[in-house]
């Protein structure tokens, strides 16, 4: 920050210049029709990589802003790629601005408040054209450039760390599965099975989306990963959760432990004797979903019956084994998901300091802000 402020102090006697989008970048409409082949050159919609082809529409430093979509959803692209036509990309005059130094602004220009359309969100070069983007030191091109450059440098700093953690999460994910898998196959092993419903109480709650409150004192499980909170509760009990029906239907789930509330749509299973409630909450969150895919007669589940549960198989290994199991398991699903103290949290935490330092260092004054 010393280094910045420096530069600034030293080059910048004029401040900052607010030039038009349009005078520093002409923005260019994506393809309207495919590119050829199946090769190594990323594919860019609104969405972001789409597929990889093996020519290219443009091959240099590129900010690419969706004209249809997810108007914020911005991207980076430093090498050769094609974009459809429901993203722009910019030829970047880089006498003037450093590219990166662009999408950093960018990002923060509120791009996705800017829609155009009453339908799909949308976006015209003619809106993008008038917006106004920050280049310090005008008098100096060069000392502007090493300004840009300097900034560029610790926002990358910032992000590379956050991607590090984010690629580490990862791998550790991955690592998780596969070892709960492993654990979860009993294929070299002897082990009873039996189905869910002889080794636990299966059933769904009475409450609706519409009953929930902001502060109430008990949790309410309905049927997104959110839970939310309800004034009374519906049983006092350790129990797995999972949606009935909605985007949910065999992979949300949550471990209910006291008291709590439950949506009609939602099903608690409540492990008898025999069971580990966190071994049948790892197994379930490893099988259930396949399961229900191959016993269901159509292409996609929308919703789930009483007799899936009852009817899905479960191993049943000895309490020792299973709590062998789940120490295992809560280790690496601790590190993985864990909000307080796992990598999530660390994710988060430098995802607020990259938004803060980018903030911090891209809130130029404008002219009427420093006018007396």
């Amino acid at each position: 920050m010393s280094r910045i402020n420096d530069l600034i102090a030293e080059y910048c006697r004029n401040g900052v210049n607010f030039k038009r989008l349009g005078d520093i970048v002409r923005i260019k409409n994506g393809k309207d029709h495919k590119p050829l082949g199946d090769g190594k050159i990323p594919v860019y919609g609104s969405g972001g990589i789409m597929r990889y082809a093996d020519t290219y529409a443009y091959n240099k430093p590129s900010v690419l802003i969706p004209r249809k979509g997810s108007l914020g959803n911005l991207f980076y692209v430093n090498g050769p790629f094609w974009n459809v036509d429901t993203i722009f990309y910019t030829e970047i005059d880089e006498s003037q601005i450093h590219p990166k130094f662009l999408f950093y602004f960018l990002t923060t220009a509120g791009l996705g408040e800017m829609n155009q359309a009453g339908g799909v969100p949308s976006q015209t070069q003619s809106v993008l054209n008038e917006i106004r983007i920050p280049i310090p030191c005008p008098e100096n091109p060069k000392k502007s450039l090493e300004i840009q450059t300097e900034i560029v440098r610790i926002l990358d700093t910032f992000s590379e760390l956050t991607a590090e953690l984010t690629a580490e999460l990862t791998a550790r994910k991955k690592q998780y599965n596969y070892y709960r898998d492993q654990l979860l196959k009993f294929e070299d092993c002897e082990v009873v099975w039996k189905t869910l419903g002889e080794v636990a109480k299966i059933g769904t709650g009475s409450h609706d989306t519409q009953d929930a409150v902001d502060d109430g004192p008990f949790i309410f499980y309905a049927r997104g990963r959110e839970p939310l909170r309800l004034n009374v509760f519906d049983f006092d009990e350790t129990a797995i959760i999972t949606a009935g029906d909605g985007a949910g239907v065999g992979k949300v789930f949550h471990y209910a432990q006291g008291k709590y509330a439950l949506h009609q749509r939602a099903y608690r299973i409540v492990p008898g004797e025999s069971m580990d409630p966190r071994f049948v909450f790892h197994y379930i969150a490893s099988c259930f979903n396949e399961y229900i895919q191959k016993a269901s007669v159509s292409s996609s589940v929308t919703s789930l019956r009483r007799p899936m549960f009852l009817n899905f198989p479960i191993p049943v290994p000895s309490l020792a084994e299973q709590a062998r199991i789940v120490a295992i398991l809560d280790k690496f699903d601790a590190i993985s998901t864990s909000i307080t103290d796992g990598l999530p949290r660390e994710i988060e935490l430098r995802q607020k300091q990259y938004e803060y330092y980018r903030d911090l260092l891209l809130s130029f004054p404008k002219p009427e802000e420093t006018a007396t």
